[in-house]
Protein backbone atom coordinates (compact mmCIF):
# COMPACT_ATOMS: atom_id res chain seq x y z
CA UNK A 1 0.00 0.00 0.00
CA UNK A 2 2.70 2.39 0.82
CA UNK A 3 4.70 1.76 -2.05
CA UNK A 4 1.35 2.41 -4.17
CA UNK A 5 0.92 6.11 -2.24
CA UNK A 6 4.61 6.69 -3.11
CA UNK A 7 4.81 5.87 -6.65
CA UNK A 8 2.70 9.47 -7.92
CA UNK A 9 4.26 11.67 -5.53
CA UNK A 10 7.48 10.37 -6.77
CA UNK A 11 6.60 10.76 -10.26
CA UNK A 12 5.40 14.31 -9.36
CA UNK A 13 8.33 15.21 -8.10
CA UNK A 14 10.63 13.90 -10.87
CA UNK A 15 8.26 16.10 -13.53
CA UNK A 16 8.55 19.12 -11.52
CA UNK A 17 12.06 18.69 -11.23
CA UNK A 18 12.23 18.10 -15.21
CA UNK A 19 9.99 21.22 -15.95
CA UNK A 20 12.45 23.28 -14.01
CA UNK A 21 15.48 22.19 -15.67
CA UNK A 22 13.51 22.87 -18.68
CA UNK A 23 13.09 26.37 -17.84
CA UNK A 24 16.48 26.86 -16.33
CA UNK A 25 17.99 26.11 -20.02
CA UNK A 26 15.53 28.27 -21.51
CA UNK A 27 16.41 31.55 -19.07
CA UNK A 28 19.68 30.34 -19.97
CA UNK A 29 19.97 30.61 -23.68
CA UNK A 30 17.14 33.85 -23.69
CA UNK A 31 19.76 35.45 -21.61
CA UNK A 32 23.01 34.78 -23.25
CA UNK A 33 21.15 36.48 -26.48
CA UNK A 34 20.39 39.52 -24.79
CA UNK A 35 23.80 39.71 -23.56
CA UNK A 36 24.93 39.30 -26.98
CA UNK A 37 22.29 41.61 -28.83
CA UNK A 38 23.69 44.36 -25.82
CA UNK A 39 27.41 43.61 -26.50
CA UNK A 40 28.16 42.86 -30.37
CA UNK A 41 24.53 43.35 -31.88
CA UNK A 42 21.97 41.10 -33.31
CA UNK A 43 23.87 41.11 -36.76
CA UNK A 44 26.61 39.56 -35.69
CA UNK A 45 25.00 36.90 -32.93
CA UNK A 46 25.17 33.83 -34.06
CA UNK A 47 23.21 30.66 -32.76
CA UNK A 48 27.12 28.89 -32.10
CA UNK A 49 27.57 31.33 -29.95
CA UNK A 50 24.16 32.02 -27.99
CA UNK A 51 24.64 28.01 -27.16
CA UNK A 52 28.70 28.63 -26.33
CA UNK A 53 27.59 31.65 -23.80
CA UNK A 54 25.02 29.63 -22.20
CA UNK A 55 26.69 26.14 -22.30
CA UNK A 56 24.70 24.18 -24.02
CA UNK A 57 24.88 22.24 -27.41
CA UNK A 58 23.61 23.98 -30.70
CA UNK A 59 20.76 21.64 -30.36
CA UNK A 60 19.60 22.53 -27.18
CA UNK A 61 18.97 25.76 -28.70
CA UNK A 62 16.66 24.94 -31.53
CA UNK A 63 14.97 21.84 -29.32
CA UNK A 64 13.85 25.49 -27.56
CA UNK A 65 13.67 28.18 -30.03
CA UNK A 66 12.47 26.66 -33.63
CA UNK A 67 14.75 29.47 -35.74
CA UNK A 68 16.53 32.52 -34.89
CA UNK A 69 13.40 34.85 -34.96
CA UNK A 70 11.48 32.80 -32.44
CA UNK A 71 15.13 33.41 -30.26
CA UNK A 72 14.82 37.11 -30.63
CA UNK A 73 11.06 37.43 -29.86
CA UNK A 74 12.46 36.31 -26.77
CA UNK A 75 15.02 38.08 -25.97
CA UNK A 76 12.96 41.50 -27.00
CA UNK A 77 10.12 40.04 -24.24
CA UNK A 78 12.84 39.95 -21.79
CA UNK A 79 14.46 43.06 -22.10
CA UNK A 80 11.38 44.80 -22.37
CA UNK A 81 10.03 43.61 -18.69
CA UNK A 82 13.50 44.90 -17.56
CA UNK A 83 13.73 48.37 -19.64
CA UNK A 84 10.22 49.77 -19.93
CA UNK A 85 9.35 52.07 -22.27
CA UNK A 86 7.20 54.74 -21.40
CA UNK A 87 3.19 54.67 -22.56
CA UNK A 88 2.53 58.09 -25.01
CA UNK A 89 -0.94 57.80 -23.72
CA UNK A 90 -0.39 58.60 -20.38
CA UNK A 91 1.22 62.34 -21.84
CA UNK A 92 -2.09 62.79 -23.23
CA UNK A 93 -3.80 64.22 -19.81
CA UNK A 94 -1.09 66.94 -19.76
CA UNK A 95 -2.97 69.93 -21.46
CA UNK A 96 0.48 72.28 -22.15
CA UNK A 97 2.46 71.80 -24.96
CA UNK A 98 5.56 73.00 -23.34
CA UNK A 99 4.90 70.87 -20.27
CA UNK A 100 3.96 67.85 -22.12
CA UNK A 101 6.86 68.25 -24.03
CA UNK A 102 9.43 68.35 -20.92
CA UNK A 103 7.70 65.83 -19.38
CA UNK A 104 7.48 63.40 -22.37
CA UNK A 105 10.99 63.72 -23.64
CA UNK A 106 12.01 63.52 -19.44
CA UNK A 107 10.67 60.65 -19.39
CA UNK A 108 11.80 59.23 -22.89
CA UNK A 109 15.48 60.20 -21.89
CA UNK A 110 15.49 58.50 -19.22
CA UNK A 111 14.45 55.15 -20.57
CA UNK A 112 17.28 55.90 -23.14
CA UNK A 113 19.81 56.23 -20.63
CA UNK A 114 18.83 52.99 -18.92
CA UNK A 115 18.68 51.11 -22.03
CA UNK A 116 21.48 52.73 -23.80
CA UNK A 117 23.85 49.60 -24.63
CA UNK A 118 21.00 47.78 -26.05
CA UNK A 119 19.37 50.29 -27.98
CA UNK A 120 22.73 51.61 -29.71
CA UNK A 121 23.07 48.05 -31.06
CA UNK A 122 19.44 47.58 -32.29
CA UNK A 123 19.33 50.93 -33.91
CA UNK A 124 22.56 50.18 -35.70
CA UNK A 125 21.62 46.84 -36.48
CA UNK A 126 17.65 47.92 -37.73
CA UNK A 127 17.82 46.00 -41.02
CA UNK A 128 18.51 43.19 -39.66
CA UNK A 129 15.57 43.34 -37.16
CA UNK A 130 12.37 40.39 -38.01
CA UNK A 131 9.91 42.90 -40.38
CA UNK A 132 7.68 42.79 -37.51
CA UNK A 133 10.23 44.15 -34.86
CA UNK A 134 10.88 46.98 -37.56
CA UNK A 135 7.29 47.64 -37.59
CA UNK A 136 7.17 47.94 -33.82
CA UNK A 137 9.79 50.16 -33.25
CA UNK A 138 8.61 52.68 -36.22
CA UNK A 139 5.12 52.76 -34.45
CA UNK A 140 6.77 53.53 -30.94
CA UNK A 141 8.63 56.63 -32.34
CA UNK A 142 5.48 57.32 -34.31
CA UNK A 143 2.95 56.93 -31.32
CA UNK A 144 5.93 59.05 -28.81
CA UNK A 145 5.81 61.91 -31.75
CA UNK A 146 1.76 61.90 -32.12
CA UNK A 147 1.08 62.09 -28.49
CA UNK A 148 3.85 65.28 -28.01
CA UNK A 149 2.70 67.06 -31.25
CA UNK A 150 -1.14 67.04 -30.36
CA UNK A 151 -0.95 69.03 -27.22
CA UNK A 152 -0.23 71.77 -29.32
CA UNK A 153 -3.20 73.89 -31.34
CA UNK A 154 -4.37 72.22 -34.82
CA UNK A 155 -2.82 74.89 -36.85
CA UNK A 156 0.80 74.38 -35.30
CA UNK A 157 0.94 71.14 -35.29
CA UNK A 158 -0.33 70.74 -38.86
CA UNK A 159 3.32 72.05 -39.45
CA UNK A 160 5.98 69.91 -41.37
CA UNK A 161 8.43 71.93 -39.44
CA UNK A 162 7.39 71.22 -36.10
CA UNK A 163 6.55 67.38 -36.62
CA UNK A 164 10.38 67.41 -37.74
CA UNK A 165 11.27 69.09 -35.03
CA UNK A 166 9.16 66.62 -31.92
CA UNK A 167 9.99 63.50 -33.93
CA UNK A 168 13.57 64.99 -33.79
CA UNK A 169 13.73 65.33 -30.24
CA UNK A 170 12.24 62.56 -29.16
CA UNK A 171 14.71 59.95 -31.33
CA UNK A 172 17.06 57.78 -29.43
CA UNK A 173 19.94 59.26 -31.55
CA UNK A 174 18.67 63.13 -30.86
CA UNK A 175 19.50 61.84 -27.08
CA UNK A 176 22.53 60.02 -27.93
CA UNK A 177 24.39 63.13 -30.07
CA UNK A 178 23.62 65.38 -26.98
CA UNK A 179 24.36 63.46 -24.19
CA UNK A 180 26.53 61.16 -24.65
CA UNK A 181 29.05 62.98 -27.28
CA UNK A 182 28.09 66.44 -25.90
CA UNK A 183 27.95 65.56 -22.57
CA UNK A 184 24.97 67.11 -21.76
CA UNK A 185 22.59 66.31 -19.00
CA UNK A 186 19.32 64.84 -19.61
CA UNK A 187 17.73 68.29 -18.33
CA UNK A 188 20.04 70.19 -20.28
CA UNK A 189 19.29 68.56 -23.35
CA UNK A 190 15.15 68.05 -22.28
CA UNK A 191 15.13 72.14 -22.31
CA UNK A 192 16.94 72.66 -25.33
CA UNK A 193 14.72 70.14 -27.65
CA UNK A 194 11.44 72.21 -25.20
CA UNK A 195 12.80 75.65 -26.72
CA UNK A 196 13.45 74.47 -30.35
CA UNK A 197 10.10 72.79 -30.59
CA UNK A 198 8.35 75.92 -29.16
CA UNK A 199 10.34 78.41 -31.24
CA UNK A 200 9.69 75.85 -34.21
CA UNK A 201 5.62 76.27 -33.33
CA UNK A 202 5.78 79.62 -33.49
CA UNK A 203 7.47 80.19 -36.81
CA UNK A 204 4.66 78.56 -38.62
CA UNK A 205 4.45 76.49 -41.40
CA UNK A 206 7.55 77.19 -44.01
CA UNK A 207 6.57 79.87 -46.74
CA UNK A 208 6.53 78.60 -50.22
CA UNK A 209 6.14 80.45 -53.75
CA UNK A 210 3.35 80.33 -56.25
CA UNK A 211 5.37 77.94 -57.77
CA UNK A 212 5.82 75.53 -54.89
CA UNK A 213 8.95 76.27 -54.05
CA UNK A 214 10.85 78.60 -51.49
CA UNK A 215 11.17 81.99 -51.82
CA UNK A 216 14.84 83.31 -53.31
CA UNK A 217 17.32 85.40 -51.21
CA UNK A 218 16.30 88.86 -52.33
CA UNK A 219 19.36 90.77 -53.65
CA UNK A 220 20.78 88.17 -55.59
CA UNK A 221 20.01 85.83 -58.59
CA UNK A 222 20.87 82.62 -58.47
CA UNK A 223 24.32 81.91 -59.93
CA UNK A 224 25.08 85.61 -60.19
CA UNK A 225 28.60 85.90 -59.30
CA UNK A 226 29.26 88.16 -56.25
CA UNK A 227 29.85 91.68 -56.97
CA UNK A 228 33.56 92.79 -56.56
CA UNK A 229 32.65 95.61 -54.36
CA UNK A 230 30.60 93.81 -51.62
CA UNK A 231 31.63 94.07 -48.28
CA UNK A 232 32.42 90.71 -46.55
CA UNK A 233 32.51 90.26 -42.40
CA UNK A 234 35.40 91.81 -40.86
CA UNK A 235 36.45 94.13 -43.93
CA UNK A 236 36.24 97.54 -44.62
Amino acid sequence: MMSRSVAPATRSYRMGRRAQRVDETRSKIVQATVDLHRTVGVAATTIVEVAQRAGVTRATVYRHFKDEVALIDACSSYWLQQHQPPDPSDWERIAGPAERLRIGLEELYSFYRSGAQMLEQLYRDFDWLPEHHQVALRQRADMARAALLSAFPPAQRRSPLLGAMVGHAASFQTWRTLCCEFGLSEADATGLMVESALLTARLGPPHRTADGGRPRARGRVPGQARSATTIRPGEG
